[in-house]
């Protein structure tokens, strides 16, 4: 079967409709950055509380630490989106577990056959390969959260030889505008309930997910710096708990084998 089947047209009428209120979706077939094009939104002051931007493709999207990050067109979920955040500026680092947490339901919701895990703090893995990324950006009074899902890339398009794609997972919905609703129907739930409450009531969900725990992990500071160490949690700020207790709140992980 021609790969092509599997890469529907994102349909923004279909997706303004069914997410609305709370998401206002737009969808652009190429641009540079959906991350720099919402940021740039913002600073103009025309952006508003719970944007999407869905693009096709991107021909400078980036993940973490300013990496690249290219898909062939209509191979990946490629989306920002900006929420307004009332929380102290302190907590904002559980977004990125929240999102992570909405993108692993999601994905369990419309096909239970295939196991995902985290990979702390921000990537999505099968098998221990990585099939999502994501990347959250702090502007003024909100955040961005910029994602991106390998839906039906081939394995020659795959950007490195340690990810994967739901396609290559034989994962049964390859349409992305329904894991796209159901990501955002997540991330709508999780983000009303912490704002409300913080972050105690996922931090077991997410320790269940998170295969970075009890295992032999190297841990790369922002500064190049390499810990060896074992994590047996996470914190209310979303900090990687290690058995020394000592608490990580940014910086790679390695899992070692």
């Amino acid at each position: 079967m021609g790969n092509e089947l599997h890469r529907a047209a994102l349909r923004e009428s279909e997706l303004h409709a069914d997410l609305s209120p709370y998401w206002r979706v737009s969808v652009v077939d190429v641009t540079g950055s959906t991350q720099n094009d919402l940021a740039e939104s913002i600073y103009a002051d025309t952006a508003h509380d719970g944007d999407v931007l869905v693009a096709n493709y991107q021909r400078e999207g980036r993940g973490r630490l300013d990496r690249e990050f290219i898909a062939a067109p209509s191979s990946a979920l490629l989306f920002s989106l900006y929420k307004k955040v009332t929380r102290p500026r302190s907590e904002w680092n559980f977004i990125a577990l929240l999102t992570a947490l909405a993108i692993t339901d999601a994905l369990a919701e419309l096909d239970a056959n295939v196991k995902f895990n985290v990979k702390w703090p921000n990537d999505i893995l099968v098998k221990e390969k990585k099939i999502a990324g994501l990347l959250c950006q702090a502007v003024d009074s909100g955040v961005i959260v910029g994602v991106g899902l390998n839906v039906s890339m081939q394995e020659e398009e795959l950007p490195v030889a340690s990810a994967t794609s739901l396609f290559l997972e034989n994962y049964s919905e390859l349409d992305r505008n329904e894991i796209l609703k159901r990501i955002l129907q997540n991330f709508e739930k999780n983000f009303t309930i912490w704002q409300k409450q913080g972050s105690a009531a996922f931090i077991s969900p997410y320790q269940q997910q998170c295969s970075s725990l009890n295992r032999d992990i190297q841990i790369i500071s922002p500064t190049g710096e390499s810990t060896a160490a074992v994590a047996t949690g996470i914190s209310a700020l979303g900090e990687l708990i290690l058995s020394s207790g000592a608490l990580v709140n940014s910086g790679d992980v390695l899992h070692l084998r």
